[in-house]
């Protein structure tokens, strides 16, 4: 079972989606892992054009991208760098209009088994109270050999 604490600090973390994924950064660095702390984790998407819809709002695969990124990054901050951890499911709610700033992803752990991880994810525009879209998510963990 792993651990309900992070094993992976913030900086560590960072370097390993920078190395593994640096494709995530394509057109400029706007992803940010904010902080990590006991089964969970905080994103940040800076505000872009390039995550915006036809009506100048931020589009729905930017937060999916968004939700799903930190729900990742929870996960691998507590068992360690498994590029092979994968999405097997999300769900989205898109609740309002998000704000045209940088949006704030909290993700929380619900379930952190040796094959399964389950989360949610609560996105805010920075700076208000207000979410603008919630994601629950699994993923499968692969065996470790």
């Amino acid at each position: 079972m792993a651990s309900h604490h992070p094993i992976m600090t913030k900086d560590e973390l960072t370097a390993f989606l920078d190395r593994e994924f640096p494709q995530m950064h394509a057109g400029g660095r706007s992803y940010f892992v904010d902080e990590i702390g006991p089964l969970s984790a905080r994103m940040r998407m800076e505000y872009h054009e390039r995550h915006l819809r036809p009506g100048g709002t931020i589009s729905g695969p930017a937060m999916m991208a968004l939700a799903d990124l930190a729900l990742y990054a929870a996960i691998l901050a507590h068992i360690g760098p498994v590029a092979l951890a994968v999405t097997t499911s999300l769900n989205f709610n898109f609740l309002r209009k998000p704000e045209p700033r940088a949006l704030i992803a909290d993700c929380r752990l619900l379930k952190l088994g040796k094959r399964l991880a389950v989360g949610d994810v609560s996105i805010y525009s920075a700076g208000s109270p207000d979410m603008v879209c919630h994601a629950t998510g699994t993923y499968s963990i692969p065996e470790r050999r």
